[in-house]
This record gives C-alpha cells, sequence and structure tokens, in this order.
C-alpha cells in the first residue's frame, strides 16, 4: 500500500471541516434577512442555528462509529453528499419550516462526515511534531471558521443573498466527493453494532434540554411545557448513560472518561463555545440592528479575530514544547476571558474602534492560542480502535456547546428586554455577552482544576506537544 499523500490529506479534511464550521456561523450575519423574508419569530430565529447544531452534535458518535464499521473514507463521501444536497436544499427554502427541516438534514451529514475527519487525520500523521502541527491547522478551522463563516455570511448576504451562504457549499461538497477516493485512506473496516439507542437518546437529550432554553426565553420558566422540556431532557440523558454502561459496543466508550485530562478537554470544550458561539450570534445583531452596519460591514468587523485565530497556528506548535499543553491553554482562555470581559462593556453607540475591535482582537489571541492544546487533550493518549469515538466526542462537544451557549443566552436577552429599540437592543446584547463571560471563566476553571492538575497515576497528565 502506498503512503499516503499527507498535504493532500490535509488539504481535504480541513476543506471539509471548514466547510462544516462556516454553515453554523455563515448564516449568522444573514439572520435579519432571514427572519424578515421567511417570517420568524426571535426565538424562532435561533432555531435556524440550533436545528443544525443538535442533529450535528448529537449524532457525530453514530457518526463515529458508522466510519469504524463501515471505513472512514467510505462514511466520509456519504457525509458530504448529504450535506451538500441538503445545503442546496436549505438554498432553495420557502418557508421557517422547510428551511429548518433541511437544516436539520445538513446537521445529519455533518455528523457523518466529520468524526472522519479528525480520525483520518490521527491516522495519517506520527504523533509529535507532524501531529501537532495537523491538529494546529485542524483547531484553527474550529475556532477560524466560526468568525470567518461571519465575513463571508456578510459578504454573500450583501452582494447576493442570505441563500448564497447555503448554495456555495454545492461546489465545495463536489469537489470532496471528487477527490476523497484518490486521496484519503481507506481505514480497515472493523465488525460491530450500531448503537441506535445512545444516538437516539443522545440528541434527543441535547434537544429536549435546548428547547427547554428556547421556550423559557418566550414563555417563561414556569411554563408547564418549558418544566416538561428541562425534565425529559435530563431523563433522556441519563438514559443516554445508562445505555453507554450496559451496550455491547456504545457509541462513547466510557473509558474514554477515564482520562482526567479527556473529561476536562470536553467540559472545557463545550463552555468554551458556548460563550463564543453566543458571542458571534448577538455581536451580529448588534452591529446591524444598534450600529447600523450592512451584513457586509457586520461580518467584516470580525476579520480581524478571525486572521488572527489562523496566524496563531504558525505560533502555537513552535511555543507548545516549551510551555506546555496546559499551560498554553491557561494562557488563552485568560486572554479570551479578559477580551470578552471587555467586549461586555459595550452600549448603544459603542464605537467598534477601539471599545469593540480590540477586544476581538484579544478573542482572537486566546482562541487561537487555547484552540490547539484543547483539541490535542481531547484526543490525548486514545488507543487507534477509539480514535473515531474520541475525535466524534470532540466535535459533539464543540457543536453542543454551539447550541447550548445560544440558547441559554437567549433566555438572558430576552429577559433584559433585548428586543426593543436600539437601545433596548444593545442592553440585552451586553447582557448576553456578560453570559459569555461566564461561560469562558467556568472553562478556566476547569482547566485549572482538572487539566493543568498532575495526576497521582500519571494517568490523564497532559501530553507534551
Amino acid at each position: 500500500m502506498t503512503a499516503p499523500n499527507r498535504t493532500m490529506v490535509l488539504a481535504i479534511i480541513l476543506a471539509c471541516y471548514l466547510m462544516i464550521i462556516v454553515d453554523i456561523s455563515v448564516i449568522i450575519t444573514a439572520l435579519p434577512d432571514i427572519h424578515s423574508a421567511l417570517d420568524f419569530s426571535s426565538a424562532g430565529l435561533s432555531w435556524v442555528q440550533n436545528a443544525y447544531a443538535l442533529t450535528f452534535g448529537g449524532l457525530l458518535l453514530l457518526g463515529a462509529r458508522a466510519g469504524d464499521i463501515l471505513g472512514r473514507r467510505r462514511v466520509f463521501i456519504a457525509g458530504v453528499a448529504l450535506f451538500t444536497a441538503m445545503s442546496l436544499l436549505a438554498g432553495l427554502a420557502q418557508s421557517p419550516g422547510w428551511l429548518l427541516a433541511a437544516r436539520a438534514l445538513q446537521g445529519i451529514g455533518a455528523a457523518i462526515a466529520a468524526p472522519s475527519t479528525l480520525a483520518l487525520l490521527t491516522v495519517t500523521f506520527r504523533e509529535g511534531t507532524e501531529r501537532t502541527r495537523a491538529v494546529a491547522w485542524y483547531s484553527a478551522v474550529a475556532g477560524g471558521g466560526g468568525s470567518l463563516g461571519l465575513v463571508l455570511g456578510g459578504v454573500l448576504t450583501d452582494w447576493v443573498s442570505w441563500r448564497a451562504g447555503l448554495f456555495i457549499n454545492v461546489p465545495i461538497g463536489l469537489a470532496l466527493i471528487a477527490l476523497a477516493p484518490r486521496y484519503l485512506p481507506e481505514t480497515e473496516r472493523k465488525p460491530g453494532r450500531f448503537d441506535f439507542a445512545g444516538a437516539a437518546f443522545s440528541t434527543l437529550g441535547m434537544s429536549a434540554v435546548v428547547y427547554g432554553f428556547v421556550r423559557a426565553a418566550s414563555s417563561g420558566w414556569g411554563d408547564r411545557l418549558t418544566v416538561a422540556s428541562f425534565a425529559a431532557g435530563v431523563a433522556l440523558v441519563a438514559a443516554f448513560v445508562i445505555t453507554e454502561s450496559r451496550a455491547e459496543q456504545p457509541i462513547t466508550p466510557l473509558r474514554l472518561f477515564a482520562s482526567r485530562e479527556r473529561s476536562g478537554a470536553y467540559a472545557a470544550r463545550v463552555l468554551v463555545v458556548s460563550g463564543m458561539y453566543a458571542m458571534f450570534f448577538f455581536l451580529s445583531q448588534y452591529f446591524q440592528g444598534a450600529s447600523g452596519f450592512s451584513p457586509l460591514q457586520a461580518g467584516a468587523a470580525f476579520l480581524p479575530m478571525t486572521l488572527l485565530v489562523f496566524a496563531m497556528v504558525q505560533v502555537v506548535p513552535r511555543v507548545a514544547p516549551r510551555v506546555g499543553n496546559a499551560r498554553l491553554l491557561t494562557i488563552g482562555l485568560i486572554l479570551a476571558l479578559a477580551g470578552m470581559t471587555w467586549l461586555s462593556q459595550l452600549e448603544d453607540g459603542t464605537p467598534y474602534f477601539p471599545q469593540i475591535a480590540l477586544p476581538l482582537l484579544l478573542l482572537g489571541a486566546g482562541m487561537g492560542t487555547a484552540l490547539t492544546p484543547l483539541t490535542s487533550a481531547g484526543i490525548a493518549g486514545v488507543a487507534p480502535g477509539d480514535a473515531g469515538a474520541a475525535s466524534g466526542l470532540v466535535n459533539t462537544a464543540h457543536q453542543l456547546g454551539g447550541a447550548l451557549g445560544i440558547s441559554v443566552l437567549v433566555t438572558v436577552f430576552t429577559a433584559a428586554g433585548g428586543d426593543g429599540d436600539a437601545h433596548a437592543l444593545a442592553h440585552g446584547v451586553a447582557s448576553a455577552l456578560t453570559g459569555s463571560v461566564v461561560f469562558i471563566a467556568l472553562a478556566l476553571l476547569v482547566v485549572i482544576a482538572v487539566i493543568a492538575r498532575p495526576d497521582r497515576a500519571g494517568e490523564g497528565a497532559p501530553a507534551p506537544a
């Protein structure tokens, strides 16, 4: 068997993952246009994001198992094909129900394809400097792809239409489908079973919890359906844990959580992404609703942060061996916390420079520094047989964070009266960004208490970059 062309493998993996991550945020700068074009309610608008993020996050672990059983290249191609077809369908949407259904199916396609990206990266690149650089690029896409999607969405919405942000996936997806059989290595197929019960419990449990938060924003915390949603969510998540502990071949082997480093990395990722994606969601609305920015200007406002996240790819692999993953992660989150705290002070009429631009630069530096060691910690010490499940958990934490952060802080935004005029919008956004500060502060506490703390037995200690 000939050695894979690592450059092309990395290029295909990054292109696919960038397309999937960008699709989470490319539509954010278009939300005001979608709101008026398809007659969404303010609370319902969050489901344009959550319909995608929940099916993506909830079915990622099943997608990872499919890669193990059927072969990761084969599953990768199938996922990209479904994602591409649903992108076309979403771009053609004529009603809220149509768009949300297509977005949910897009998420399923992403869930099938995404676990294979990190798993193929893990088995293609040798542990050490080679893999660290590959993971650094992967992490840059995870961190910078969201803000890049805001820029791209702003350009396309302003110059063409909100639909163009969805249509752009079609030629990219077709190119990936054509290139994958030629360059991606096929992994050995392993006999096994699909844990459909575990996938159903995890997806429905997360969806119920997120729906509870969105429902609370419109109907209040005492609403019967709100309470029922939270109760159902807790019960379903508990059923998921019980199912995984008893399943012969679980989609989430509970042994992956035996490492304190990995468990801490998953929890910290949920919290970090909760704060960041909520910031994208609300700050984009602030730019257009309170600052009078066009969609293009709103997207371009995130460009300095985006460029800095990708620039850190060149710096982190060189610094990590000397500083250590845990310390680098801590430094990155401290920078991000400082930037988010500063940004949460905005008001109606706050100028972009320096009160918004400089905090965004701090956030870019912090995320660019933190995400590589955070990703490395999530797959540290994993046996090759568990590579798909571990990469699925990394991506699940990312998508769960995106859905959870927006849904939780929508309730904060609504409670602060953010649905009113420009002044009320600014106050609501500032309140929501304060919630993002709390999320990142909690992530920092997890890193300090769990990841950076040495394990007595050495298991779970931060692996060297």
